[in-house]
């Protein structure tokens, strides 16, 4: 059995104008595509770009949702967008405060489908990880997300819609004429939530190209980091595209047990992979790819994993981040021992690797690396059943 082939963004992502009413929603459009919007809704062509800005400030620097706030432009133009255009981000349907101060927010799209994210607290950072599809379509064994099948690519809109509304809840709007404040609480984002990033490649790098304007967000393309399963075709894109880090689900050092943990190494396989990694155009000392590697006792914890992984990434600058699994009803792996997981990174440090080990984070509202699984497609299955669908039985 081969891995799923990429499935296009145009079978699964729904049109801009599912929104109430029907109205196109300016969230998610880029600068051209807005410009183009105003432009047939009957800005005059010389006025469009100065709009755009206008406009553009109000949603991703004010986080102003309605026209009527936008004071610098005219009455007559303010009624116009309102009657032809709307602001529009998800709608938060829960929210969960871990003990630890991790926030899991259900998020509701168009069609009624729910999706996750999860804003992590840090003492020097705030780390907002984000969906990118409806589900997943790469079924890793090991991951909450992969038992739920795919329903569709987010838009746009959906995926900067995930920041937008943290920085809701977080307060984090500046206020007209307030100081500025330095200090910020959603300082890096993670495309590490459901889905497949470069599965949904186009919306993906415009929500990214949103975030990082200068005059929105602005955020620096150096503190949002995209994980892949390795999708290779697409990796190279992400560098002249996106520009910004890159993170990669490996999770195994032999194609027969990657296989199995992360299935689409069936079409793109480890030295594939690798060869792409070598040649990714951002690779430097100061810009490592990180190797995520999630630690399955008896699976892939052993010295002579540790020892393999280190001879396959030579070559590469690299960090390897490793990430003691999350477990979730109805999982067939158990997390390594903690001494384990320090055997394993000590043998990666020596070899002269950062080998950090991820302190699990939101565990019991179920917010934690491979845990995300959104309530109204959740399906609870028997071990055996997920045994026998992932042949690990």
């Amino acid at each position: 059995m081969t891995a799923k082939a990429p499935i296009t963004q145009d079978m699964l992502t729904i049109p801009r104008k599912d929104t109430a009413g029907g109205l196109p929603n300016l969230v998610g459009m880029t600068r051209v595509q807005m410009r183009d919007a105003l432009i047939k809704a009957g800005t005059p062509e010389k006025q469009a770009k100065m709009r755009v800005g206008q406009i553009w400030q109000w949603i991703y620097h004010w986080g102003v949702r309605d026209f009527a706030v936008m004071t610098n432009l005219s009455k007559d133009y303010r009624a116009m967008l309102a009657e032809k255009f709307v602001v529009a981000v998800p709608e938060v349907v829960t929210k969960q405060v871990s003990d630890d101060g991790t926030r899991k927010y259900l998020v509701r799209i168009a069609g009624g489908h729910e999706v996750e994210v999860v804003y992590i607290p840090e003492t020097d950072r705030g780390t907002l990880c984000i969906s990118s599809q409806v589900g997943c379509t790469l079924t890793c064994t090991f991951c909450h997300t992969g038992t739920q099948k795919l329903v569709r690519n987010l838009t746009t809109a959906e995926i900067i819609g995930q920041v937008m509304v943290a920085r809701d809840d977080l307060g984090e709007w500046p206020e007209q004429g307030a100081p500025k404040n330095e200090v910020r609480l959603l300082s890096n984002i993670v495309l590490m939530g459901m889905g497949e990033p470069l599965y949904n490649f186009e919306n993906v790098r415009d929500a990214m190209k949103i975030a990082m304007d200068p005059d929105g967000i602005q955020l620096s393309r150096r503190r949002i980091t995209l994980s892949t399963s390795g999708v290779v075709p697409e990796i190279a894109r992400t560098a002249s595209e996106i520009g910004c880090q890159l993170a990669v689900s490996f999770h195994a050092t032999t194609d027969g047990v990657r296989d199995v943990l992360v299935p689409i190494n069936k079409r793109w396989p480890i030295e594939k992979l690798l060869d792409a990694l070598r040649e990714y155009p951002k690779v430097s000392n100061s810009e490592r790819i990180t190797f995520e590697y999630v630690m399955l006792d008896g699976v892939n914890d052993s010295d002579a994993d540790a020892r393999r992984l280190i001879k396959l990434i030579d070559g590469i600058p690299a960090k390897i981040n490793l990430i003691p699994f999350n477990e979730w009803p109805g999982s067939v792996y158990k997390r390594s021992s903690n001494n384990r997981i320090r055997a394993f990174a000590d043998i990666i440090y020596k070899a002269g690797y950062a080998s950090p080990i991820r302190t699990p984070r939101g565990e019991d509202i179920m917010a934690a690396c491979g845990q995300l699984k959104s309530a109204t497609e959740r399906e609870r299955k028997s071990r055996a059943q997920i045994a026998a669908e992932t042949g690990t039985a």
